[in-house]
């Protein structure tokens, strides 16, 4: 069952808070979960973006009651496992008792010292992340890359039936503006032997992430009716490549240190409740490719088990910073287009008994559109490096260079309803040491 709408989700509702109406990002309608520091303190604590500010749920925990207060201290940790350990009533009834709270002008007094500046606060990667799991759910990705290596058959034959996908290193995973350290691996040019160097096509994957609320125990799949229980919300992923180390290393068991040693995550989990108004059908599958195994087919997933997401990236290099010239967009793109639903993956991952935990993190795979306008690396954009994009101010690139920042931005939108938004993942490529 899809969450229901709500007095949350009204496109009257206005908050008290001023930098929330008309905010692009985080209006009171939105209400994301994250894990921050205040300036001058290290500590960790819970807290929900309203606006320009960071809501500690911490300082108005005497305001809530029953299950809202019970949300509120399963975050005694300051990280959100415990929250999404809980499962959906809990975190609806923080939502909802928030929203009261930002909505009604006679709770201001209580409630404005909780509220803390962002851009005075450090944020982090709003859970422990346990495992991580990378799909391939992109399907113009997946056959723009195949296309590089296999021009005949670019998909290879199980791609439309399995959720294809490897688990990823959790402890590689990062909030929004860490460094991009450049990796060294073994790369191997052709008629020679590899080599121990620095990448020199690094790249970047535009992706969604899935955060996992409540578990399945060892053993036993979770029904595809149900794997929406187990999403606690989304945020933007960007799980950088490097493509000539990953030439040499894939076969035969696929990505590791081409993939391993950075994947950056936006710090707030917009999550499914905020979500229920942007939800959309799944997109037909084209004619004469073959239906989801039972075990995937379910008709309410497949009525509104996608999202009216759209997806951006920007490139700012060293030298346009310096010259003043804004950001360029290398891409704009829909969600919609992944050939499986995030039900359809999480019940694939745990069909074979395997256990989900909370705060566990699934990423959807690179997220490309039909045309250039919206693919979602470079090694597309740039096909495979043989036609080098132009950039204002005279620069090209093929593959990220060092000083490159690259930010990545989401938004949710639908008639009638007001835009939220999922905040940064960005990240500024630097030299190996």
């Amino acid at each position: 069952m899809h969450p229901p709408l709500d007095e949350t989700h009204a496109p009257d509702a206005a908050s008290w808070v001023a930098s929330a109406a008309r905010h692009p990002d985080f209006p009171v309608q939105n209400l994301p979960l994250g894990s921050f520091s205040q300036p001058g303190d290290t500590r960790r604590h819970a807290g929900i973006a309203i606006g320009d500010h960071i809501l500690s749920l911490s300082h108005i925990a005497s305001l809530l009651e029953g299950d809202a207060r019970r949300a509120v201290d399963a975050c005694g940790s300051g990280t959100l496992n415990g929250l999404l350990a809980l499962g959906a009533a809990p975190r609806r009834a923080l939502r909802r008792a928030v929203f009261r709270l930002l909505t009604d002008r006679n709770q201001a007094h209580a409630v404005q010292p909780a509220l803390f500046a962002a851009n005075d606060c450090t944020l982090h990667v709003p859970a422990e992340v346990g495992d991580y799991t990378d799909f391939y759910t992109g399907i113009h990705h997946a056959t723009n890359v195949g296309k590089l290596f296999r021009p005949d058959h670019p998909l290879l034959p199980n791609y439309k039936y399995v959720p294809i996908g490897y688990h990823g290193r959790s402890s590689s995973i990062v909030a929004s503006g860490t460094p991009v350290i450049r990796p060294r691996a073994q790369i191997k040019a052709a008629d020679a032997p590899p080599v121990y160097q620095p990448t020199q096509r690094l790249d970047y994957e535009l992706e969604m992430g899935v955060w996992i609320a409540g578990s399945n125990e060892r053993g036993e799949p979770i029904p595809i009716a149900r794997a929406g229980e187990h999403v606690a919300g989304l945020c933007l992923l960007n799980d950088w490549s490097a493509r000539d180390v990953q030439t040499w290393e894939y076969q035969p068991l696929g990505p590791f240190l081409a993939k391993n040693f950075l994947t950056t995550v936006s710090p707030w989990i917009v999550t499914r409740e905020a979500l229920a108004p942007y939800r959309m059908a799944q997109p037909s599958r084209p004619e004469g490719d073959p239906a989801p195994l039972p075990y995937l087919l379910d008709s309410a997933d497949q009525a509104a088990g996608a999202y009216a997401i759209v997806m951006e990236v920007h490139l700012q290099t060293s030298r346009m910073r310096d010259a003043g010239i804004a950001p360029h967009r290398l891409s704009r793109g829909p969600m919609s287009v992944m050939y499986w639903t995030v039900a359809q993956l999480i019940a694939h991952h745990t069909c074979n008994g395997c256990n989900l935990r909370p705060g566990d993190l699934l990423g959807t795979g690179t997220l490309s559109g039909v045309d250039p306008s919206s693919f979602g690396s470079l090694i597309e954009l740039s096909g495979g490096g043989r036609h080098p994009l132009q950039l204002p101010g005279g620069e090209t690139r093929t593959f990220l260079q060092e000083g490159d920042r690259l930010v990545m931005t989401a938004h949710a939108e639908a008639p009638g309803r007001v835009r939220i938004g999922f905040g940064e993942c960005a990240g500024e490529v630097v030299a190996s040491s």
